[in-house]
């Protein structure tokens, strides 16, 4: 009764203490693809990174990392999610449901990329500050998406999720792509 207790308590905390958005419960152990587990020691951090092919932390302050079947099973029960797939337009697809926006997870952002990337984020959430936005890059070893979040903290966004595996994990758990939706600046 007590486990029972300390479970539910534990799915409905996220929910009611800051409105976030709960990840779908999977038989554990969760599978994992491409990496997005390892742990290469890097910490996290508030400040973002040159986007630069190296291997990023487990956790980002402020957000949630979510996982390949994790983020499969909420977009599929969870019509509000907002994803952001933040690679270069040279890559048209990306998951279903996606919306490209490259350039979001620059590391030198200045105060007018801010405002513009601020001002994209409230047209795709209708200026909802609690609607769940997931970031997504390459991989594990792209800051491009970690940045981003990053950014969406800054803005005042409450329910920010990190898709930390990106492209190549949702390839390699063999899920299907589509083209991204419209591109925003």
């Amino acid at each position: 009764m007590i486990r029972v207790f300390f479970t539910l308590l534990a799915l409905l905390l996220p929910v009611i203490a800051f409105g976030q958005v709960p990840f779908p419960q999977l038989a554990h152990p969760i599978a994992t693809f491409s990496y997005e587990d390892n742990d290469w020691g890097v910490g996290a951090t508030t400040t973002p990174r040159k986007a630069n092919e190296s291997p990023t932390p487990t956790s980002i302050p402020g957000a949630r990392v979510i996982k390949t079947l994790e983020l499969k099973e909420l977009l599929d029960a969870n019509k509000s999610v907002v994803v952001i797939d933040v690679l270069s337009a040279r890559t048209p697809d990306s998951i279903p449901g996606a919306f490209k926006m490259p350039g979001a997870g620059d590391g030198q952002f200045y105060a007018a990329e801010k405002s513009r990337f601020a001002s994209a984020l409230d047209k795709l959430t209708g200026a909802d500050k609690t609607r769940p936005i997931v970031f997504l890059c390459y991989s594990v070893k792209c800051w491009l998406s970690y940045n981003a979040a990053l950014y969406a903290l800054e803005a005042g966004y409450k329910d920010v999720i990190w898709y930390r595996g990106g492209i190549m994990s949702w390839t390699g758990a063999s899920l299907t792509f589509m083209q991204a939706g419209r591109r925003h600046p």
